[in-house]
């Protein structure tokens, strides 16, 4: 007796191969399909020369072949410069301290102690101009080159990035640079900040070694969310905080881990179902007698959490069909949105990927503790609606406090994978 197979078709590599240009996409089931990227940009890393290439998926290659150039800036310089940037943004806009009409500066960080900074309007328009300028040049400085391949490739990728708003853009990178926080120069009189990358598209960086998994089907379809809550009760009192737990304890099936025994009992066990993993914490970069300090994330307990510690506790379970573990990951601490500063300095967020969560987002620099907590309530009350990806919400909130409370500092927040990442809820 014949019997019909009910099929539940999770993940779709070949997609972005086989499906329509964008501006012909077929109407989709947005419970189950994605749709193509607009534009992949491969960044390669040989030795200390980089290569660069970028694609349209969808679009036939051009007769003359796909659109790529050697770059004239090396991996370290590249790594350094990136460096810089994510300095000056913690330097001028975290610490920024106003001066009297003496020129002596004031007490206090202004920027820091608000997220609404309308009542500074004009210094820190003139700030976020001057920080726009500076990822204009720092995107000028990577593709930089007078041979006529990289020339093409440069006109090519710059008139792609100042042409069409809200484009869906994968950096596939060997090097973690800060993307969103890199920008266009736009004519007709556009303001500065709407050149940043982060503010006109969807943007996320991948890696080579970074494949999330596919979640099993046990994981997909969940009638109520499963989330957690990895903090140091320390910040519980810390901005909206209280407010952001509430959300998850009404939204959601909550589980708050306070120590580090907790969380790595957890994680080594076969099955952690959680929809979405928060880290309320501290991060720091930890000296281990080496050139590279390596990222760490603290609790409530002094134990550091690091990715080396991370994948020993999960190295049993990784392409295992009986494990499950498929988060989308908020890691709001200080520079846990860095996967590589340095090469091969493996990162927490990069190992989380690896292991199967669905993608990380956390901040480049040192953000300040009460707009970390803003953002955080913003974007995990529109991610439990289930209605918007992880790249459609950090773009419109990049917009929101860009355009509403003149502040950039959302910008700063950088996806690892995760640009599809959505809460799917019950068919």
């Amino acid at each position: 007796m014949s019997k019909e197979l009910v099929a539940d078709v999770i993940q779709n590599p070949s997609l972005d191969f086989t499906a329509l240009p964008p501006r012909q996409r077929r109407p989709q089931s947005p419970a189950r399909t994605k749709e193509p990227l607009d534009l992949v940009v491969m960044l390669r890393q040989h030795g200390d020369r980089l290569h660069i290439a970028a694609i349209v998926p969808g679009q036939r290659t051009p007769k003359n072949g796909t659109p790529h150039a050697y770059l004239t800036v090396t991996a370290s310089d590249m790594l350094q410069k990136a460096a810089r940037l994510r300095t000056v943004w913690r330097d001028r806009l975290v610490h920024h301290r106003p001066c009297d009409a003496d020129g002596m500066p004031l007490d206090g960080h202004p920027f820091s102690d608000v997220v609404d900074l309308s009542a500074h309007a004009k210094p820190s328009q003139r700030l976020t101009d001057d920080l726009a300028d500076e990822g204009q040049h720092l995107l000028e400085e990577l593709l930089a080159g007078t041979d006529e391949q990289i020339a093409a490739f440069r006109a090519f990728l710059m008139d792609v990035l100042a042409g069409e708003e809200g484009l869906r853009i994968t950096f596939d990178s060997d090097l973690h640079l800060p993307w969103p926080m890199l920008a266009v120069e736009l004519s007709g009189g556009a303001e500065p900040r709407h050149g940043f990358l982060g503010y006109r598209h969807q943007v996320e960086q991948t890696g080579a070694s970074a494949y999330p998994a596919a979640a099993p089907a046990s994981a997909v379809g969940q009638h109520f969310p499963v989330t957690s809550l990895n903090t140091d009760s320390t910040l519980d009192n810390v901005g909206r905080a209280a407010d952001v737990r509430k959300l998850l304890e009404e939204r959601s099936q909550l589980t708050v881990r306070t120590e580090s025994e907790t969380l790595l009992d957890d994680l080594a066990a076969p099955l952690l179902n959680d929809d979405v993993m928060y880290f309320w914490c501290h991060g720091a970069f930890v000296e281990n007698g080496s050139p590279h300090p390596h990222l760490a994330v603290r609790l409530s307990d002094d134990r550091p959490i690091d990715a080396d510690l991370v994948m020993r506790k999960r190295r049993r379970h990784r392409g295992s069909a009986d494990a499950v573990f498929h988060p989308f990951v908020l890691l709001n601490a200080c520079h846990t949105g860095q996967t590589a500063p340095e090469p091969g300095l493996k990162h927490l967020g990069g190992v989380l990927v690896n292991l199967g969560a669905d993608g990380v987002l956390g901040p480049q620099i040192e953000i300040p503790q009460l707009f970390a907590s803003e953002y955080a309530f913003a974007f995990l009350d529109r991610y439990l609606g289930g209605d918007s990806t992880a790249g459609e919400i950090a773009m419109a909130l990049a917009r929101e406090y860009a355009d509403d409370f003149h502040n950039p500092l959302a910008l700063a927040y950088s996806l690892y994978c995760g640009i599809d990442s959505r809460l799917e809820t019950a068919l």
